[in-house]
Order: structure tokens, then C-alpha cells, then sequence
């Protein structure tokens, strides 16, 4: 068991939006309900999908 911990960057995370149906570090960990929604930090559809614009340019396609 490694003593890693690893943290999920807010300002990078679309929550796979434009990718998958569901976020695949959720579907990937494999322990069942440890990549919880922070409930002080919570996005709209419209904000996720504006982020995955910015980071992968698909405004340029």
C-alpha cells in the first residue's frame, strides 16, 4: 500500500464532461465512494463545459 495521496485539480477538473457519461477517476478508483463532489466547490453543465472548451481548444476544431 503506497502512502500517496492524491488530490483532484479543481481548476483542470470538467468532470470528463465532452469525454464519458460520468467522471472516470470514479469510475477508475478502486475504492467505492472515496472521489466525493466537494459541496463548497460545485460547477453547472454550462461552466464544466466552458472549462473543456478552454483546456482541450475545442473551440478551434
Amino acid at each position: 500500500m503506497s502512502n500517496k495521496i492524491y488530490q483532484i485539480n479543481t481548476g483542470r477538473c470538467h468532470e470528463c464532461i465532452g469525454h464519458y457519461d460520468r467522471p472516470t477517476c470514479q469510475q477508475c478508483c478502486l475504492i467505492d465512494n472515496n472521489i466525493l463532489v466537494d459541496p463548497q466547490y460545485r460547477e453547472s453543465n454550462e461552466q464544466l463545459w466552458d472549462k473543456f472548451v478552454v483546456l482541450h481548444h475545442a473551440d478551434a476544431l
